[in-house]
């Protein structure tokens, strides 16, 4: 082979190579910016309210059904529940892009909207201050509001802190079994890992129920072990079938000290546990409902 066909060979791989480079930073920046901002999807509540917060509600033509919260949002089209999405439903609005809590699922209609020629940008969700400002950032930067984004960060971080240092001069703290359904008096119970397991951190108080992660159902025996001094719910509304259950209704809990006090504390869902810009104020809420004024307001 002639030096001059070696050289050009040389040449076209170099060439190839920086194509094949540009290529994935392209791709790269696909998955954290939003070439076309104008029609986007928002899959999770806390996504809906950090696209309002920054005033980019603008951009939003659809939500899916646990965003529901500002009150604006319910005038968006509902493309479904975050974890029963279907791809058509999603797809149906002609969005231009997609930003999606992680979890959202299910997995098969998850991995078709990621092959589909719209972008999907997924938020990680970690239940603890620093999730919150992260998903702050990433949604900023799919969005293109890095600055404000920012903004918006320190403010909620500041918040935070300061929401967490609320019972630091607590030293009994109170032992929190959080219950997300007792339907068919069969006790689903929250372990760490959870949303429910980290508000109940930030608030001062601990999780009840060890040694598992992720929701499960409790033996009667479990819960008795659990010692709660408090049980918390959600607060799903007079709608709900199992609204009005009461959880000291049910022999074990009722054998407890949070049923033997009486102790139930219940609060709405998404301001419960949507980890999202009003998170701050369920921590103040929740540390008041659990310590009443030995709470530092």
């Amino acid at each position: 082979m002639s030096r001059l066909k070696l050289l050009m060979r040389r040449l076209g791989a170099v060439a190839l190579i920086a194509v094949l480079t540009a290529a994935s930073a392209n791709a790269e920046e696909g998955k954290t910016v939003f070439a076309d901002k104008s029609r986007i999807v928002s899959i999770g509540g806390s996504i809906t309210e950090i696209v309002f917060a920054l005033g980019e509600e603008g951009r939003l033509i659809a939500r899916d059904s646990t965003s529901i919260y500002p009150e604006a949002a319910l005038k968006l089209p509902d493309v479904g529940y975050m974890r029963a999405l279907s791809p058509e439903g999603v797809l149906s609005v002609n969005p231009s892009g997609i930003l999606a809590l992680a979890d959202s699922g299910p997995k098969e209609a998850v991995d078709v909207l990621k092959k589909a020629s719209v972008p999907f940008i997924e938020v990680p969700e970690t239940f603890d201050s620093e999730g919150i400002i992260e998903k702050i950032r990433i949604v900023g930067k799919a969005l293109g509001t890095d600055a404000k984004a920012e903004a918006l960060a320190d403010s909620v971080a500041a918040k935070l802190q300061a929401a967490e240092k609320l019972t630091d001069g607590i030293t009994e703290r109170k032992r929190v079994l959080f219950i997300l359904s007792l339907q068919g008096g069969k006790i689903l119970a929250s372990g760490s890992d959870t949303a429910a397991n980290g508000i109940i951190s930030l608030a001062g108080g601990v999780n009840a129920i060890e040694g598992f992660s992720g929701y499960k159902q409790l033996s009667d025996e479990a819960a008795l072990t659990a010692r709660p001094d408090v049980i918390l719910m959600m607060d799903r509304g007079g709608g709900d079938p199992s609204a009005n259950v009461d959880p000291f209704a049910h022999p074990a809990i009722a054998s407890t000290p949070a049923g033997q006090a009486k102790a139930l504390i219940r609060m709405d869902g998404q301001y419960l546990l949507g980890f999202g810009p009003r998170t701050t104020n369920a921590i103040h809420d929740l540390a008041v409902a659990l310590y009443g004024d030995r709470v530092k307001d």
